[in-house]
């Protein structure tokens, strides 16, 4: 039997250089999480679970935890993870937990959910403040095993080296970011995600799309760069990053708009939830770029959803990249032109058309362009050198909904 192979597979990277990090195992499949105690128990039977307390109060976590204790795992279940991850709320966590520390731990929710059983296997690993592990390639070892499953299909946590949090002493959002952060399992149930209202469904769906093309239009850097795979966190697009990229994204063209209606169908769910599962295996290794590093700041000043702020910022990004990647994605989209169907298909779902509809104010445009220029683990990543005046004609186009204002700057 011939296998079929895509049309958009002549957009790939030469296979010069390959690399993905990854979970060492992922499982993924409608009703998978049933097996969740025993792929725990492999790891350790002391099992702390992280959640927040929406989730907490879930029938279906409630069978995740029952999962875990039948498989013979004693089980602390933690219910204070806080949305946008406080550096102090971790820091407390590991105070809370005094001596009894687990052997492995599980984060069931979002990316903040996973993301808080990320920084808290580090602190508890290696102690010290989370400050201590801002930026990349800055935690020393192995920590303890996470096992991370995400009820929502967007951020890609479940597979990635990130790990993202707010310092009060900062504006701006803070990333760890190293190898050592990937979890040890990832289980992705799509049922998990079925619960997901509308609007949720849209923005961690619009996350997922920005991880995909952005993975995808990364800058290339030179194969011949022996240390690469350790010199840096986020390599840059390379054959092995693209053909998740590619797979995420065609599977985001047919479905999220389904899956983000008001009558969303099981089939759309499931493709949403492999599409965010593509997306962090390639973002985790190639980056994400200019519409991430954009949203920080924007994120600070409005304190709207991430996914919304990417979605709505990645067309107007792609119009100045003009990368000539985007002719693929064109095709993988079954559009004409790359741009303008990601900005309808943003549209269709519901994220909101201007930076001015979320809330940013036409006096705060220097303050994000100069705020951006700080965010350079993501901006190093895009195909196109972003400078303060680049990043300051981006966000006006956004700001007013014109995509050719920032495609010239």
């Amino acid at each position: 039997m011939t296998a079929t192979i895509p049309a958009w597979s002549a957009g790939l990277s030469t296979p010069s250089y390959g690399l993905v990090r990854a979970p060492g195992q992922i499982v993924f499949g409608e009703g998978c999480s049933a097996g969740l105690g025993d792929l725990v128990t492999r790891l350790g039977t002391r099992v702390l679970v992280c959640t927040d307390r929406r989730m907490g109060d879930d029938p279906a976590f409630r069978s995740l935890v029952d999962s875990l204790t039948r498989a013979g795992a004693t089980v602390t279940v933690y219910t204070g993870v806080e949305s946008e991850l406080p550096v102090p709320s971790i820091e407390a966590c590991v105070d809370r937990l005094g001596a009894g520390e687990p052997d492995v731990i599980v984060g069931v929710g979002g990316g903040s959910s996973m993301d808080f059983a990320k920084a808290l296997a580090v602190l508890l690993t290696h102690g010290g403040s989370l400050r201590d592990y801002y930026g990349e390639l800055r935690v020393p070892g192995p920590t303890y095993p996470v096992v991370a499953v995400p009820t929502t299909a967007g951020t890609g946590s479940e597979v990635t080296p990130v790990a993202v949090v707010t310092d009060p002493d900062q504006v701006l959002k803070v990333g760890i970011a190293s190898p050592y952060l990937i979890p040890a399992v990832a289980v992705v149930d799509p049922v998990l995600t079925y619960g997901c209202p509308p609007a949720l469904t849209a923005h961690t769906g619009a996350d997922a799309l920005a991880h995909c093309v952005e993975a995808f239009t990364a800058v290339r850097r030179p194969a011949e760069t022996a240390a690469l795979a350790t010199s840096r966190v986020f390599v840059g697009k390379t054959v092995l990053t693209d053909l998740y990229a590619l797979a995420g994204i065609e599977l985001i063209a047919r479905s999220l708009r389904r899956a983000a209606s008001a009558a969303p169908d099981d089939e759309a769910r499931r493709d949403m939830a492999l599409a965010a599962l593509y997306g962090g295996l390639a973002f985790g290794t190639a980056g994400t770029a200019a519409a991430h590093a954009l949203q920080y700041p924007i994120g600070a000043l409005t304190h709207t959803s991430h996914g919304e702020g990417v979605g709505l910022l990645l067309p107007f990004v792609m119009a100045y990249n003009a990368s000539p990647e985007l002719a693929t994605v064109a095709a993988v989209l079954g559009a004409d032109d790359a741009v303008t169907a990601v900005r309808q298909l943003m549209l269709d779902v519901g994220i909101r058309p201007t930076l001015a509809d979320l809330g940013l104010r036409a006096d705060q445009i220097d303050w994000v362009a100069a705020s951006t220029m700080r965010v350079t683990r993501l901006l190093d990543n895009n195909p196109r050198p972003v400078g303060e005046a680049a990043a300051r004609a981006i966000v006006a186009g956004a700001f007013a909904g014109d995509l050719s204002l920032g495609g010239t700057a």
